[in-house]
């Protein structure tokens, strides 16, 4: 698995063969294939290459996936006493990009696939058994609620009604008002 250190906007990212990376906004158009030309470092297994301060020779090629949008950060100015509420925000506009090769240009080399399929199957699997035993646990709660509807309910077949404690309460009020 190869990896390296790049430039982009002032900021640095680490990048990795067939992954995506979120860069700030690039003004490239959706599915255009591009490359960094200012890589800072780069690894592969236990070699290392480090620049002073790029990597002559190496280029990292990308594609742009999209341009998203990222969260809503909102600010809310406020003064007391002074009658000053101020409420803003923004959204920060980001690329997202697929990183295609990392090397010397023109060089030819597999590019090494993350397992990330085997897990997902696993996961989907795990849910299914799990789902199965919710559902009898829900079939067995809903007997002894039954049962207990039956129980409070008068043999006419309407529900048992209890007394209110507002003659109770009326009786302290007037109580007080006698003192």
């Amino acid at each position: 698995m190869r990896y390296a250190i790049i430039d982009s906007g002032g900021k640095q990212y680490r990048v990795v063969e067939g992954r995506t990376i979120e860069v700030d906004r690039l003004p490239v158009e959706k599915g255009e294939k591009f490359g960094f030309e200012r890589v800072l470092f780069m690894g592969d297994g236990e070699e290392f290459l480090i620049g002073t301060p790029d990597l002559d020779g190496i280029e990292v090629e990308v594609t742009v996936v999209d341009h998203v949008k990222g969260p809503k950060i909102d600010r809310f100015k406020y003064r007391p006493k002074k009658r000053i509420r101020v409420r803003g925000g923004h959204r920060v506009q980001y690329t997202l990009l697929m990183v295609d090769f990392i090397g010397k240009p023109g060089e030819e080399r597999k590019v090494e696939e993350p397992e990330v399929k085997q897990e997902v199957e696993a996961e989907t699997e795990a849910v299914e058994v799990e789902a199965k035993p919710k559902a009898e646990k829900k079939a067995k709660a809903e007997k002894p609620a039954q049962a207990e509807k039956e129980a409070t309910s008068s043999p006419k077949g309407k529900p048992a009604t209890k007394k209110a404690a507002a003659t109770k309460s009326s009786s302290k009020k007037t109580d007080s008002k006698k003192k």
